[in-house]
């Protein structure tokens, strides 16, 4: 017995109260699920879920009811890429925990015991409808780039929601450029690295050591090595991503997807069976490096259409702490190179849930799912549109921020003269 009640006085604490019921009533709701678009469609929001998804639901007794008048209302957004938390001022000299220098630390480098809520990109990205984010170092000396997380933007003190959830590793001209310049070696000190990883800690306690990794970086690495967490690789060329399919195919217990794939359209079939999704950014068609060359607008779209499963994001170089908002209006391009309007949004929601393992609760306006919902003043994929309400795990956020405070503090419209 004080076994069972200390397992529910547990289960009281780690889970959070919500005492509201919400109903937001006759909104055009996209479900991103079997039910596609629900005109004149309701949301009831119970206890942090969505509880129905439909028309005429009847608000229940002490609900509160939010009258949507036909505006969309969709699952928030996800940042299938973002630094967002881990810096406050990029690029100033202020400390910035997405940069980790040195040769101690690469793969056990760990964004989810970094991740800051209060910073102030939290607040500014949430209230452009964004509820969740993927977030991850931005690079290291070696191939693997660490460990990481998803991230609510509440901005509550528990908003690492999945801990050391992916492993970044560099597998293209970067990684080639950190591992002896060549994908001739590349490959090679990939495979000793997972060794390394799986005979840990055997090989370290016997005074053996790793052929590539210290015992802190085999640690880290070797969940992942046995087949326990996502690589997110950054390829580009067609040629690495090929390469990558092969390993893959001939190692069914590892898992992987891809960030940047500028070339992926030219393989889309081989992603497609093998089942890798692809996080891209619709706006890479610059052939700014060899591995670009035939980079291409409607990469989106041509994926896509082979079967692939996408998520959006900016490329791999642009990623920053503050901009993880603009993967709307990546994925409002993306329709205006030839990918359908519920392709690309479930690319900024479903896409990235299910691509970081949490598409079961996350992505979707489906009975049993977290509620996540934003219910916006326009399309959500058009620039000037803007979120009319938040909420995150059912919870209303606050549609405000640093900058909206001062500018209500010192903007001299409406004072009087």
């Amino acid at each position: 017995m004080k076994l069972l009640r200390a397992l529910f006085l547990l289960a009281a604490v780690a889970t959070p109260a919500f005492a509201e019921t919400i109903l937001i009533r006759d909104g055009r709701v996209v479900t991103n699920g079997a039910a596609g678009v629900v005109e004149n469609g309701d949301v009831l929001i119970v206890d942090g879920r969505v509880a129905a998804v439909g028309a005429e639901i009847a608000a229940p007794r002490g609900a509160r009811v939010i009258e949507a008048q036909g505006r969309y209302v969709t699952p928030g957004a996800f940042a299938a890429m973002s630094e967002i938390g881990l810096s406050e001022i990029s690029g100033s000299g202020a400390p910035n925990d997405a940069d980790i220098e040195g040769e101690l630390i690469s793969a056990a480098a760990d964004a989810g015991a970094a991740f800051n809520p209060g910073v102030t990109a939290v607040a500014v990205t949430r209230m452009e409808g964004v509820t969740r984010a993927a977030i991850a170092p931005s690079g290291t000396t070696t191939m693997f780039g660490g460990r990481g997380a998803l991230v609510a933007l509440d901005g509550g003190a528990d908003s690492v929601f999945r801990d050391r959830a992916f492993m970044v590793l560099e597998l293209g001209e970067t990684g080639a450029e950190r591992t002896g310049t060549s994908r001739a070696s590349m490959w090679p000190a990939f495979e000793a690295a997972l060794r390394d990883a799986r005979e840990y800690p055997s090989r370290y306690r016997s005074g053996q050591g790793g052929a590539v990794l210290n015992e802190i970086d085999a640690q880290a690495l070797q969940p992942f090595a046995q087949g326990h967490g996502l690589f997110l690789v950054h390829v580009e060329s067609a040629a690495d991503i090929r390469r990558l399919v092969r390993f893959a195919q001939r190692n069914p217990n590892l898992q992987f997807a891809i960030h940047g794939g500028a070339e992926a359209w030219q393989v889309a079939d081989e992603l497609a069976r093998a089942r890798i999704p692809v996080v891209l950014d619709p706006l890479a068609n610059l052939p700014d490096r060899f591995e670009r060359l035939s980079a291409r607008l409607d990469n989106a779209a041509l994926l896509q259409r082979a079967g692939v499963r996408i998520a959006i994001a900016p490329a791999p170089g642009a990623v920053d702490a503050h901009q993880a908002r603009l993967a709307l209006q990546l994925a409002g391009n993306a329709v205006a190179n030839g990918l359908p309007w519920d392709a690309a949004f479930a690319a900024i929601t479903r896409g990235p849930a299910e691509v970081f393992g949490a598409g079961d609760r996350l992505g979707r306006l489906e009975r049993g799912y977290v509620a996540d919902v934003v219910l916006w003043d326009g399309d959500p994929l058009e620039v000037a549109s803007a979120p009319a309400a938040v909420f995150i795990n059912g919870r209303e956020q606050p549609l405000t921020s640093r900058q909206t405070r001062l500018r209500d503090r010192y903007s001299p419209v409406g004072r009087s003269r």
